[in-house]
């Protein structure tokens, strides 16, 4: 995805005259051939993404809309509102997406993680402690894709979603944001 600037300041003018306002939530457009600002992610692009990446279907998202403020961060709402809408959050962050690779929020993988069929790593109790403490650690076994991860743990027989991990060279390093960490 392109980046048409640095999302600073009250608007962004774009190329094709849409601006992309820091202060205002836009729907995202259904598809990219619908898109009226340059380097937005589309509704059909967010799904496949979230499809492609995790196994998470289409039809989890089916009651949620999607929309961005400012520049690069999609959030998802469970239901609908008034577009465009000038409130200050609207449902969560779903996506950070201005990046050469697209990153899951904690938020997002806990609330819709459990739909995934792939790219999920699950940890063993002393892994689990560390990651949701926040720290970095070698798990050779994994034999997926690299990148961007959902860390699970099995709790009382279901799997629970602990967030988001990057695992590259062999290790899963944790994206547990710091006000979340927890020692266990």
């Amino acid at each position: 995805m392109s980046d048409e600037g640095d999302g600073a300041g009250g608007s962004e003018p774009l190329e094709d005259g849409a601006e992309n306002v820091s202060h205002r939530f836009d729907r995202l457009a259904p598809t990219d051939a619908e898109r009226t600002v340059a380097g937005r992610p589309s509704r059909d692009g967010v799904l496949a993404w979230w499809t492609e990446r995790f196994g998470i279907p289409a039809d989890a998202f089916a009651e949620h809309t999607f929309w961005e403020k400012g520049n690069g961060k999609p959030w998802v709402l469970a239901g609908d509102a008034a577009d465009p809408s000038d409130v200050e959050a609207l449902g969560m962050t779903a996506l950070r997406t201005r990046q050469e690779h697209w990153k899951p929020t904690t938020d997002a993988v806990q609330r819709f993680g459990h739909h995934a069929t792939r790219n999920v790593i699950d940890l063993e109790p002393a892994e689990a402690r560390r990651f949701v403490a926040g720290e970095d650690q070698a798990i050779e076994r994994w034999d997926g894709d690299w990148g961007y991860l959902i860390a699970a743990h099995e709790v009382a027989g279901d799997r629970a979603i602990l967030g988001v991990g990057l695992y590259v060279h062999g290790e899963l390093r944790s994206m547990v944001p710091k006000g979340r960490r927890r020692e266990l």
